[in-house]
């Protein structure tokens, strides 16, 4: 399932942090002090790497 705007902007914090996946890898990590990042998950040379893209 997509992950669209209305989704990412209704997303409220727990208490941990929890992950709104959208698929391919890309994903919406929520917080619990309520902040947002934009989070890409991939494999380089065998190994899982994250890559951050902003809040």
């Amino acid at each position: 399932m997509k992950l669209n705007d209305v989704a990412a902007r209704k997303a409220k914090p727990g208490a941990r942090s929890y992950k709104l996946t959208d698929g391919g890898g890309m994903y919406l990590e929520v917080m619990p002090n309520s902040s947002k990042y934009w989070r890409f998950k991939y494999r380089f040379g065998g190994k899982e790497k994250r890559l951050a893209f902003g809040v």
